[in-house]
Formats: structure tokens, C-alpha cells, sequence
């Protein structure tokens, strides 16, 4: 009986796992939305794009993943997550460890992956994060994946 119990507790356990872990992207599906955005960016242009990027749900929002873009110096031009950091410097931005991930994202020259923590739309904990940058023209296009 008690055996039974056990089985039932730990298959409940594994069906909520699987089922929490299909709320996240992958840094695949991440890195296949930035080059879709970026791309959009650049066939659309950047204003019909950023107000695109920052329509809630459509094609720019999946679960966890949304658009980002900065500009050269830091400033936030779209966050499809948080419309209120829109207009701001973030260069002075750090993570929960310190890590001043904006910079990083500065020094990508063509794309690339920058992990640091932040809010998860979705949860609203501060978890783990990949993000996937590409540089169009002198602004940055990002999006990223929450790690489990």
C-alpha cells in the first residue's frame, strides 16, 4: 500500500514536472524568434517593428519568449515584457549576482548569447536567462530563454 503511494506521489510529480518544463521556450525557439525580429526589423522597419514587438500575444509573444531592442548606447526602444523600461538607459542595469548584462549586450558584434538573471513574465521570478542578441544596424535585437 504504502509502496502504491509512493509510485502515485512521485508519477504526479513527474507529469508536474514535464507540464511546468512545456511553459518554457527553448534557446532554440529563442534564437529562431530573434532572427525573425530582426528580420522583421529589417524588411518593415524599426518603428512599424518596435510597435509589432510591443503588441501583446501574436507572433512576438510564446509563453516566456517576447522582443527586446536597444539602441547603441543602452537605451530600451521595445520590451515586449515591460513597456515602463521603454526610453530607459539600462546600461547601469545589473542582475541579482551584480552582472551588468546590458554592457554585454553592447559588446555583441554581429549576435550572440549573454546569460544573466531576470523576472520571468510568466512566474515573476527572477530565474536564469539566455538571451540571444543580434545586431541590426547600430541597434540590438533580443530574445531570450528562461533555463530550468
Amino acid at each position: 500500500m504504502l509502496k502504491n503511494f509512493v509510485l502515485a506521489v512521485a508519477m504526479l510529480f513527474t507529469v508536474a514536472t514535464a507540464a511546468s518544463a512545456a511553459d518554457y521556450a527553448t534557446q532554440d525557439e529563442a534564437k529562431a524568434m530573434a532572427e525573425k525580429a530582426a528580420a522583421h526589423v529589417k524588411s518593415a522597419g524599426m518603428e512599424t517593428a518596435i510597435k509589432d514587438f510591443m503588441t501583446p500575444g501574436g507572433q512576438w509573444h510564446d509563453r516566456d519568449l517576447y522582443v527586446f531592442v536597444f539602441d547603441a548606447k543602452g537605451t530600451t526602444i521595445a520590451h515586449g515584457a515591460k513597456a515602463s523600461l521603454v526610453g530607459r538607459d539600462l546600461t547601469g542595469l545589473r542582475d541579482v549576482d551584480g552582472k551588468q548584462f546590458i554592457k554585454e549586450f553592447l559588446t555583441v558584434s554581429d549576435a550572440g548569447w549573454v546569460d544573466y538573471k531576470w523576472q520571468n513574465p510568466t512566474t515573476n521570478a527572477v530565474e536564469p536567462k539566455s538571451s540571444y542578441i543580434i545586431k541590426v544596424g547600430t541597434d540590438l535585437v533580443g530574445v531570450g530563454a528562461y533555463k530550468q
